[in-house]
């Protein structure tokens, strides 16, 4: 990893290749408009991992946005609450960022249960929404409204992605394991679905649902073995993850058995596992280590620039959401919401992963995801065989979309 940094290091400084930045300049005389502000709702104390770099993501955008002259004459003002990991929390605080701050905007979330509910909060309120973290299909599918748009890579996405490689295993028995909560409930039905669609001869032996943020790791562990499964699909995250891993490789459940598994390829939950890293699991993630696209290094440069880190997936969610909202509100040539919603549908930009489009049909952006395996190298793990899979490549037809837009 530190020879990728000396590497980039060498590399000419190219700031304005992500996300068209400089195009975002006027003039400093021109600067006379009141500021942006951007009413940004999130589970800061709840999911640090993912959280913090987030943050920090979305702080160095608003810096290179207001240092190129801000948008149609305005700086941005990032306006920033914690909803305590609860949905009632959210709407409260949304509630606030609206009529005491006066915020143009609302963005965030990371949790899918809350994502929904600020999601409904925007349809109420008639007031823009940009969800870019949370998961969950219905964000823009059944739940979808003409007020939110989703940034981020979504459940059934990630799994229409991983589902060719678990094809491959040639496995019959397979165990589930999740987060008995809307983003776990949600990959783990549209894995199943699309296995069975895949490959009608699979049976699902045993699936365990542990609450999120409690998992008894031994027990689920136990259970999943005693099923004797062929292949694991796992959607664990964050500290489940790291102690269903500790318990798995103790209790021998990955001994020559295959695992897939959702977001473990992330930094933000790969990293911890250090030593304990497994080898072999068919992941998502973000090799941020190996990314050699301009657009990518603009970004990783100015980062490190910043901050004397490199960036975690949240870096690149927070980042891109605010040069979402620049490159919308650029278009509309305002903050009005109904202006925003037809600037946003059909809206191009560019990411630290390559151009985007936020499709107008459900309001889903096209980010995609890396697709790899997990390696343990030097007692670190990292992601290896990997490569970028268009997200526009892995969502439903607008014939699909609208028959579940219109389902009850």
């Amino acid at each position: 990893m530190k020879t990728y940094w000396n590497k980039l290091k060498s590399a000419a400084a190219v700031f304005a290749v992500v996300a068209g930045a400089g195009a975002l300049a006027v003039p400093a005389h021109a600067q006379t408009g009141k500021p942006i502000k951007i009413g940004e709702i999130n589970s800061y104390k709840a999911q640090p991992a993912f959280l913090e770099p987030y943050k920090k993501g979305m702080e160095l955008a608003v810096e290179e946005i207001n240092a190129a002259g801000g948008v149609n004459g305005r700086k941005f003002e990032l306006l920033t609450r914690d909803d305590n990991a609860n949905p009632g929390d959210a709407v409260r605080a949304a509630e606030e960022l609206i009529s005491r701050e006066q915020v143009d905007v609302l963005a965030g979330s990371f949790l899918s249960n809350i994502g929904l509910a600020l999601t409904d909060f925007a349809k109420q309120k008639k007031f823009f929404f940009l969800a870019g973290e949370p998961l969950t299909d219905k964000i823009v599918w059944q739940n979808g409204n003409r007020y939110t748009f989703r940034l981020r890579t979504s459940t059934y996405m990630q799994a229409a992605m991983l589902v060719p490689e678990a094809v491959k295993l040639k496995k019959k028995r397979w165990a589930v394991v999740f987060p008995n909560y809307e983003y776990g409930q949600s990959a783990a039905a549209t894995f199943k679905a699309l296995m069975k669609a895949a490959q009608p001869d699979i049976e699902f032996v045993a699936e365990q649902a542990p609450p999120l943020g409690k998992v008894d790791a031994g027990s689920v562990v136990q259970a999943l073995a005693d099923a004797k499964p062929d292949a694991i699909f796992n959607v664990l995250f964050g500290a489940d993850l790291s102690k269903f891993v500790r318990e798995g490789n103790t209790r021998g459940l990955f001994k020559d058995r295959e695992v897939v598994s959702l977001l473990t390829g992330e930094p933000e939950y790969l990293d911890p596992l250090k030593d304990e890293a497994p080898n072999g699991w068919i992941v998502t993630g973000y090799p941020w280590y190996g990314i050699q696209t301009p657009e990518h290094k603009a970004f990783f440069l100015a980062y490190k620039a910043k901050y004397n880190d490199y960036p975690r997936l949240g870096s690149v969610v927070g980042y891109s959401t605010i040069m979402s909202l620049a490159a919308g509100m650029k278009k509309a040539k305002s903050t009005d919401t109904e202006k925003l919603i037809t600037a946003f549908e059909g809206l191009e930009l560019m990411t630290p992963f390559g151009k985007v489009t936020y499709r107008a049909v459900d309001h889903q952006s096209t980010m995609g995801a890396y697709v790899g395996k997990t390696a343990n190298k030097g007692g670190a793990g990292t992601m290896v065989d990997y490569q970028y899979f268009d997200g526009a490549k892995y969502l439903p037809s607008d014939a699909e979309v609208k028959k579940m837009r219109a389902a009850p």
